[in-house]
């Protein structure tokens, strides 16, 4: 098997193939198109059930990170926040994917670096053709973990996505202004941006640093609210944090997020990580990458080592029906609720208690859920979405 990606969902999904079949180590490969250790731009952010999935295949991958115990969330409605102890951490992409591309290749699986994926066909029978920078390969079924570029994705005729997100990013040093260093902190204060500001811990080459960031989230076929993109935004809120933009080296890049209807498998091509789609709320993804990847890996396993081969269409019903996916079709029903008009009511919801977020927190980190919370959070909320919908009804 090939799989197109050495990101957290391409080397998790390599993982779990040798992991579930120890036999099938050398039959799989994984193609990056970066050399290792290249870099990722992205906020970091792990929760810690990304870290104990990790662990399930046998896997620790021991990175400089900051740690993480609880959630900020700033927006109009006033503020909230949830530290329910530690939750996760932030890493660093240049250094977090070369360590677990090593642990891929620690158990048998061939990672090739540099290799550029140029086509994929999938010609039936006959199997999969990868075209690449340095030949022409053939496998039984390939998993496209390749981003949101996708080129496997492209080649089950899929366009770029119906959710798509801007974002940017720089590194800067503390300010005094910063909330505590162990919290995420979002900023949804501005309700003009379908979106959210960031500041988060990191470290860079062993020192404390912060990234910040702007998210902002394009549905396809709604206007666009127009104003400053999100690189603009990020100048006028680091002035705002009395840093100096000009000081500061921009990353931008996409996210495409989750289409609970979308086809993510056909014949022998099958999507994983972000070429299917990650949370387009909060566009979390790296925990998102490594749980796809557990769950592909597994499946192609269990198919290869039952019939000898795989039929990648029932992917698509394997995923629906997990808890990733599950999880994925609630948080893209978010998007309407809190990037729309009902915005101020999501946010009055949001701060009235720290129950949302410590729920929230506990997702985060796989821990077990505080019930009596859980169910105090969910019947508030089905209360007042069922408030703003007799409203609607009423006065239209």
């Amino acid at each position: 098997m090939v799989i197109v990606g050495g990101g957290p969902a391409g080397s998790t999904t390599a993982l779990a193939v040798v992991h579930a079949r120890k036999e099938l180590a050398g039959r799989v490969v994984v193609l990056e198109r970066a050399r290792f250790p290249r870099d990722k731009p992205c906020a970091g952010a792990l929760g810690a059930r990304g870290d104990a999935l990790l662990r399930q295949l046998g896997v620790e991958i021991d990175v400089p990170s900051a740690p993480v115990d609880g959630i900020a969330l700033r927006c109009g409605a006033g503020e909230s926040v949830a530290s329910p102890g530690r939750i996760g951490r932030v890493v660093r992409r240049i250094e977090f994917d070369h360590a677990l591309a090593r642990a891929a290749q620690a158990r048998g699986v061939e990672v090739r670096d540099g290799v550029r994926v140029e086509a994929v066909r999938d010609e039936g029978a006959a199997g999969v053709v990868i075209e690449t920078s340095t030949g022409t390969l053939r496998a039984r079924v390939v998993v496209g973990c390749d981003g949101v570029g996708s080129i496997v994705r492209k080649a089950l005729g899929h366009g770029a996505g119906r959710l798509r997100a801007q974002v940017v990013e720089v590194d800067t040093e503390p300010v005094a202004s910063d909330p505590a260093r162990s919290l995420l902190f979002f900023d949804a204060s501005d309700r003009t941006l379908p979106g959210y500001a960031w500041d988060f811990p990191t470290v860079v080459d062993g020192r404390p640093m912060v990234c910040r960031g702007v998210y902002r989230l394009k549905v396809e076929g709604e206007p666009d609210p127009g104003g400053p993109d999100v690189a603009a935004r990020l100048d006028a809120r680091l002035r705002r944090q009395g840093i100096d933009p000009s000081s500061c080296k921009n990353r931008r890049y996409a996210e495409r997020g989750f289409e609970p209807l979308a086809t993510v498998a056909r014949g022998a091509l099958m999507l994983a990580g972000e070429a299917a789609g990650i949370d387009p709320v909060t566009g979390e993804g790296i925990a998102q990458a490594i749980e796809y990847g557990v769950l592909a890996g597994r499946f192609v396993a269990d198919r290869l080592g039952e019939h000898g081969s795989v039929d990648a269409g029932a992917w698509n019903h394997v995923l629906r029906r997990s808890r990733l996916g599950r999880d994925l079709r609630i948080r893209t029903g978010f998007v309407g609720l809190f990037y729309g008009p009902a915005r101020a009511e999501v946010e009055q919801f949001l701060v009235e208690s720290p129950g949302p977020l410590h729920v929230g927190c506990q997702h985060f980190a796989a821990q077990p859920y505080d019930w009596l919370t859980l169910g105090d959070v969910v019947a508030r909320g089905a209360a007042r979405l069922f408030a703003m919908r007799v409203a609607s009804a009423l006065w239209g």
